[in-house]
């Protein structure tokens, strides 16, 4: 489990519904029966049978890395979750679109701006 997931804490924090699941399989919401929230993955029972996914895959994964991206109310916290994105994103590559880790790149960068013009004029004010 990374620094990321222990952050997150996905089975514990993130919503994880049915119709998000099956938006995500692109499979009608009325064929998955349950969805079970476990403690590293999230496991679907559907007309098929069943099946697991990472949360990693899903919207509400990249949700919640936007949402601590935007808590961020240093450069310092900043960095660090940059560092554990990072980290994640290279020992799961497989479970991160490149779109996805695009996304969470550029808002990185636009919340670092924000933290340095914000940094910048407590220190002139100082």
């Amino acid at each position: 489990m990374t620094a990321l997931f222990r952050r997150i804490m996905p089975s514990k924090k993130l919503r994880i519904t049915a119709r998000s699941i099956a938006q995500f399989l692109k499979m009608g919401q009325n064929l998955i029966k349950r969805v079970e929230c476990w403690a590293c993955v999230v496991f679907v029972h559907h007309h098929k049978g069943g099946q697991f996914i990472s949360y990693r895959r899903l919207e509400e994964w990249q949700n919640a890395i936007a949402h601590q991206i935007q808590s961020c109310s240093t450069l310092s916290q900043l960095s660090q979750l940059k560092t554990s994105i990072l980290y994640d994103s290279r020992k799961f590559k497989k479970q991160y679109l490149p779109k996805t880790l695009d996304l969470l790149n550029q808002m990185c960068i636009d919340r670092q701006d924000i933290l340095e013009i914000w940094e910048s004029s407590n220190s002139i004010a100082s």
